[in-house]
């Protein structure tokens, strides 16, 4: 194969993405041949904006069938992402599913047991391992720079959202539609690249409030306490419900601390390790010296940042056997964090990962049939019946 022939399900926000760079010739080795949305309006975007070449579909499972295709972009509602994912698997085709890579374990669990039973790819659109500063955390974790790991805190609260875009489609912020609020939506990224830098949690302790700032059924509003294997604590604030906003990722051990907040990113060394420092000081009161370094990460750029970063990557890895930045069976990692901070809010305590996914599917499918919420879309961009457009 000397090009990978691209389709995309769901020509929604991401979609339209996905199909424009890919349209426009950005990733080497790869080409836009297919395309596909139930909603007519979609589809008429993509015929007046990509070429002629590009087949435009309304049933996903006719694309599929095609063989138009050599990989597919899946970019619809959340429930939908492993179902249409292992259909393309077993029509032999590889597969990259946006975030997250379900809603609930027991789903993300099948489609990666069929992938790795497979002998296709399955990649994640977890376009923020691209980012240079969060590559840099994590080498610098993995390298030691920071020494034993003490605690992690993210605050992420720039995700700010009028009533007016949880209006805009009547499957956002529901839990039948999209299975969450900001936990499930805005956040997959930053749960991903928690447990990617520091390590995943072995328990949660979470309070999730839902429709604090909004009129939803949905938490938009976060904070989770977590507790790792080796004694270490972390914290995961977040809501759509603040402005101004902050996203700053603190990372301490017993060498000093990593700060990322904005485009810098600041390690704060200590000379003399705290451990050491705390049992070898005679004095009461004084901290071991330090200094501030500006963190250099320009050796961490890759040559395509960002969405079309991983896709290059999964182009290369189907051409060349790259390995993949964003492997797939990496996306129940976040969601198992995702799955707990529901879990422990529901239940009002502490839980331990993996959470048990029977009891969490049958709380969320108890809120799904007990819900009384009653929605005013004033625009809808997506239909339960599984319009494709997010």
């Amino acid at each position: 194969m000397e090009q990978v022939r691209f389709g995309i399900i769901g020509v929604g926000n991401m979609g339209t993405i996905h199909s424009t760079y890919l349209n426009a010739g950005e990733i080497e080795g790869a080409v836009l041949s297919a395309v596909c949305d139930l909603k007519e309006s979609r589809r008429q975007w993509a015929k007046e904006n990509l070429a002629e070449t590009v087949k435009i579909f309304s049933d996903y499972k006719e694309m599929i069938a095609s063989g138009l295709c050599d990989a597919i972009i899946v970019a619809v509602p959340h429930y939908d992402h492993p179902r249409i994912c292992i259909e393309c698997l077993e029509a032999g085709i590889n597969v990259i599913s946006e975030k997250p890579i379900g809603v609930y374990t027991k789903q993300a669990e099948e489609l990666i047991e069929y992938a790795e039973k497979s002998n296709k790819l399955f990649g994640l659109m977890f376009n923020q391992r691209t980012n240079p500063m969060y590559m840099k955390a994590k080498q610098m974790v993995e390298n030691g720079e920071l020494g034993e790991l003490k605690r992690c805190v993210w605050i992420i609260t720039d995700w700010y959202r009028t009533q007016n875009y949880y209006d805009s489609g009547d499957w956002r912020a529901t839990w039948s539609g999209e299975g969450g609020g900001v936990i499930m939506n805005q956040c997959p990224h930053q749960l991903d690249l928690w447990q990617w830098i520091f390590g995943m949690p072995t328990k949660i302790y979470a309070k999730c409030y839902e429709g604090k700032y909004h009129n939803i059924e949905v938490e938009d509003d976060v904070t989770a306490i977590a507790e790792y294997a080796n004694g270490a604590t972390g914290a995961f604030i977040t809501t759509t419900g603040e402005a101004p906003g902050t996203n700053r990722l603190e990372i301490t051990g017993d060498r000093g601390k990593l700060v990322i907040e904005g485009s810098t990113m600041k390690f704060t060394k200590l000379a003399t390790p705290e451990r050491e420092w705390t049992f070898s000081c005679e004095e009461s009161f004084k901290a071991p010296a330090n200094e501030v370094i500006d963190v250099d990460y320009s050796d961490c750029k890759i040559h395509k940042p960002q969405h079309k970063g991983i896709t290059q990557n999964f182009t290369d890895a189907i051409l060349k056997g790259t390995p993949l930045m964003a492997p797939g069976k990496e996306g129940i990692k976040g969601l198992r964090i995702a799955n707990a901070m529901f879990l422990s809010s529901w239940l009002g305590k502490e839980v331990e990962l993996p959470v048990d996914g029977d009891l969490f599917y049958k709380m969320l499918q108890d809120k799904i049939a007990n819900s009384t919420y009653v929605k005013n879309v004033k625009e809808s961009t997506a239909n339960l019946d599984g319009t494709y457009g997010n």
